[in-house]
């Protein structure tokens, strides 16, 4: 019983070395379905290049930072100016709660200039690359330039929002009570926080992110 045992534990683990070669045939075979590496989704992220993720993060980490501030910009906006027409005082000093939201899309600006400095070509201008080529870090920057952007602009989009909101409650309160400005107003420094939480990680990310430029010695 002990020996059918032993051979059906070694028997599985052969079927598994089989299928984890297979596999790695099946990885290495870099063929496309149809001419252009597009029948389907699958194909198109699996095939796509490097540096397109690198360009979609930044493309990402710009965009949604500006529509996360544009957002909040409109939230507060459209309170502040609403409540000014009762209130006019509040006019000048709530317009603090607008300049937090504008700090959402500036954190994407630097992310942006940090990430695009980063994607550097290859020192020769050939159709296809070498095969010493460093594809891991080719790769490894790819899709950490995209991660990187992607956190910076989805961390954004939530402060903003977050910043608005809690701008067109303090406009809206400041209205009725001008002693609760400064409350309302510690609440929005802490929601203006998450953008910065982003940024410092995003950086920290696209740290090790070097677009190789010469194959490997």
């Amino acid at each position: 019983q002990q020996r059918q045992q032993r051979q059906h534990g070694q028997s599985t683990q052969s079927n598994k070395d089989k299928i984890a070669l297979s596999y790695l045939v099946i990885m290495a075979d870099n063929s496309c379905q149809s001419a252009y590496c597009n029948q389907g989704w699958s194909e198109v992220l699996t095939h796509m290049s490097p540096y397109g993720y690198a360009n979609f993060g930044i493309a990402f980490g710009l965009g949604l930072s500006v529509v996360g501030a544009a957002w909040g910009i409109w939230l507060t906006g459209s309170s502040l100016v609403g409540a000014a027409v009762k209130a006019p005082r509040i006019r000048s000093k709530n317009l603090i709660s607008v300049i937090f939201c504008e700090a959402t899309a500036i954190y994407g600006v630097i992310m942006a200039i940090i990430l695009a400095n980063k994607v550097k070509k290859p020192d020769e201008a050939v159709s296809q690359l070498p095969e010493d080529w460093d594809w891991p870090g080719y790769y490894y920057a790819g899709y950490g330039m995209f991660s990187s952007g992607l956190s910076v602009g989805l961390t954004n989009v939530a402060s903003g929002v977050s910043v608005g909101i809690a701008g067109s409650a303090c406009a809206i309160a400041d209205a009725q009570d001008a002693s609760l400005f400064v409350k309302i107003l510690i609440v929005e420094i802490f929601a203006s926080a998450l953008g910065i939480f982003g940024i410092i990680v995003g950086i920290i990310q696209s740290n090790a992110c070097t677009f190789p430029i010469a194959a490997l010695e």
